[in-house]
């Protein structure tokens, strides 16, 4: 009798044991739940083909290539003709993904979409990337000759270790600011709606890049503020101030999702992108850090 009533009480101390294990295993398991940090950047990097611009991108690209490097995900707009030099500055384990490139066939001048997205990421963190062109434009040999790129988005997947997931597009709208511009940008953001809320249901979702709709243009704001709602965006720069000398053509919107949120840690311009030489671009480095 005694030697079972010892056993008994052994066997309540292990299932005790068990019990206090997996308990710790559950709280370090929602810790790193809670822990997880992102460092993304938005930036147009102005990679026309060289005969259109005024500088030396053959010097620039790979320091903004280099400078990738220090963000998990970066989501860059007209990546269109320096893309070697641009990549010579990533280390062998980032995860360059580019846009559409288009058909040369059909139109030798035209470029490709210019989006790429750079991935400094976990390797237990999976990937997927879908690649959309805008069905409309605004442009030809007039305007901001916006028919000459295959601009569109890309509709980002990404799957943490613990199967939560969520979403980021890239993307680059039309850029003139004539009435048929302001049209194919109400058209793209439409584009961008429809394709997420047919993939989409309450997953949290980043959406970014240049949209080329100005903070000075009550109907481009309208634009924005209509996308904004349909789509239950926040704002990541609300309130802040960029350095005057930039036009706002830049965003990085968000919202929640069921699974994962976004705690905002901070946001920005990395002032590092305007060197002693200049600024290596036309348009500023936005960035935003944030806990999920």
């Amino acid at each position: 009798m005694m030697n079972q009533t010892k056993i008994k009480l052994k066997l309540m101390k292990i299932i005790f044991l068990l019990i206090n294990v997996m308990i710790l295993s559950t709280n370090l398991s929602l810790k790193e739940k809670q822990s997880e940090g992102l460092k993304i950047l938005v930036y147009n990097t102005h990679g026309l083909p060289e005969i259109f611009i005024n500088d030396n991108p053959k010097m620039r690209f790979p320091i903004i290539g280099n400078k990738t490097q220090e963000y998990s995900i970066s989501l860059i707009q007209e990546d269109y003709s320096h893309h070697e030099e641009f990549s010579s500055g990533f280390a062998e384990s980032s995860k360059a993904i580019r846009g559409g490139l288009g058909t040369r066939l059909s139109c030798p001048v035209c470029t490709g979409s210019g989006l790429t997205s750079v991935f400094n990421l976990p390797e237990d963190w999976s990937v997927e990337v879908e690649n959309k062109t805008y069905q409309t434009c605004s442009g030809w040999f007039v305007g901001a000759n916006d028919c000459f790129a295959f601009k569109g988005f890309q509709i980002i997947k990404i799957t943490l270790p613990d199967d939560r997931k969520f979403f980021i597009v890239n993307t680059h709208m039309d850029a003139g600011r004539r009435d048929s511009d302001r049209s194919a940008r109400a058209e793209q953001l439409d584009h961008i709606i429809k394709s997420l809320n047919k993939l989409i249901t309450n997953e949290a979702l980043i959406v970014a890049g240049d949209l080329n709709l100005s903070s000075k243009s009550a109907e481009d704001m309208k634009l924005l503020d209509n996308f904004k709602d349909e789509l239950g965006l926040n704002d990541a720069f609300e309130g802040i101030t960029i350095d005057k000398k930039w036009s706002i053509l830049d965003y990085i919107l968000y919202k929640q999702g069921d699974e994962v949120e976004f705690k905002i840690d901070a946001v920005g311009e990395d002032r590092s992108f305007v060197t002693k030489e200049g600024a290596l671009s036309d348009h500023p480095a936005l960035y935003v850090e944030l806990t999920i």
